[in-house]
């Protein structure tokens, strides 16, 4: 789909005003390099790509200018947001300059405990499998199998599994899981892998927006209501401390409605924050709660099956809710 012609589909499809649609796109990390084990995942050259054409198909915003715009029926036609969640360093390192070289604003919605040397313990055991030189990693001690890991196939096996596993459980349960599969890898664990205060700092100055996304990512559902309120708070508190100003945005971890935060978290949220993201799919419209925006992952290769997926989600507009 060549470039005008989307654009022309787009206006049409998303026409502004009290009839605008926000497509709101959501990334995580971008390699500077493909990742042998997450080939779908985004690379420098791949976003590079991507962020050339939202620029040329659509209306790029600031997230809390776009949500302003929705509530108030003034948004531009093709209106469209990025953001990316959970604070990688890749985020200031590699996306940051190609942000830059388009002209493109972004949210970066950042879990606060991980920054300056932490990791999500998801990473924690991708980069266990990663970098184990064993030809398989045997956790029958604590329950789980023996996995073979002595190929980049096999090391993408056993990191789905053992995520799949561990996603659900009790923090306290899955930590000292966690902790086992790090000593069976016997491998050392990177500490830059997520950003530093100083990157977080270097992002707002450069004028994008810092957005919270909990202290520690915790699954809200799954934690006590007072445990989902500190942890909102706290990395609320942490941001602002780092950046020297108020936090407007949020974006609830892992973010399906109804299994990761219920009713309860969006009141939370309502009561710090001006709007939240999800992670249900679809495109916001005026008649969408400000506190549940939806999004989308885009994750196509080619140009034309990209720009395809922005169109279809511009008629996606009943984005699950709690």
């Amino acid at each position: 789909m060549k470039a005008w012609p989307a654009r022309t589909l787009m206006g049409w499809l998303s026409p502004g005003g009290k009839r605008g649609r926000l497509s709101i796109l959501i990334y995580h990390r971008v390699h500077a390099q493909p990742d042998p084990l997450f080939p779908g995942e985004v690379d420098a050259a791949r976003f590079a790509r991507q962020m050339e054409l939202v620029s040329q198909l659509f209306h790029v915003l600031p997230l809390p200018e776009a949500v302003r715009h929705l509530r108030a029926g003034t948004l531009p036609p093709r209106a469209a947001c990025i953001t990316f969640d959970d604070g990688y360093a890749d985020n200031a390192q590699v996306a940051l300059p190609i942000l830059k070289r388009y002209a493109v604003p972004a949210t970066f919605f950042i879990a606060s405990a991980y920054l300056d040397g932490g990791r999500m313990w998801n990473d924690t055991v991708i980069e266990a499998v990663r970098r184990s030189s064993r030809a398989e990693l045997d956790l029958t001690q604590i329950g789980f199998d023996c996995h073979p890991i002595g190929t980049v196939g096999q090391k993408r096996q056993a990191i789905a599994s053992l995520i799949t596993r561990l996603k659900y459980l009790p923090e306290q349960q899955r930590t000292a899981q966690v902790e086992y599969v790090v000593e069976a890898a016997s491998i050392r664990l990177p500490a830059e892998l997520m950003l530093s205060s100083g990157q977080v700092r270097m992002l707002h100055r450069a004028g994008m927006t810092i957005g919270g996304h909990t202290a520690t990512h915790p699954i809200l559902a799954r934690v006590a209501p007072e445990a989902a309120l500190r942890n909102i708070t706290e990395g609320k508190a942490r941001l602002e401390e780092i950046i020297g100003e108020p936090l407007r945005m949020f974006a609830y971890p892992n973010g399906k409605p109804a299994e990761d935060y219920l009713a309860e978290h969006v009141a939370m949220v309502r009561a710090g924050f001006e709007a939240a993201v999800s992670t249900a799919w679809g495109v916001a419209t005026a008649a969408s709660d400000p506190y549940q925006l939806p999004r989308f992952t885009p994750w196509d290769r080619s140009d034309g099956r990209f720009s395809l997926r922005l169109a279809r989600n511009l008629v996606r507009t009943h984005a699950e809710t709690v």
